[in-house]
């Protein structure tokens, strides 16, 4: 199971700060999370940035393996 971390809104959304999901590509994880903590959660992850081993996945068919960390990043304001 590849481990996710939340940071952010997209940790208070799903009230926690990591899971463990098994997801064969990225577009199956933003499925499987949605599922998990709902409508609101979902709405956050479409402004997020997905990390996976720290580069940023492109698009949904980036493949995850069990040993992979994807971190979801929310937008950050800043000056």
């Amino acid at each position: 199971m590849a481990t996710i971390r939340f940071f952010a809104a997209a940790a208070e959304s799903a009230a926690a700060d990591a899971a463990a999901v098994d997801a064969a590509t990225i577009g199956d994880l933003r499925a499987q999370l949605t599922s998990l903590y709902g409508d609101e959660f979902e709405r956050i992850l479409g402004r997020c940035s997905l990390l996976v081993n720290g580069t940023r996945a492109t698009d949904d068919t980036v493949p995850l393996s069990g040993s992979d960390t994807v971190d979801v990043l929310p937008p950050f304001a800043g000056g």
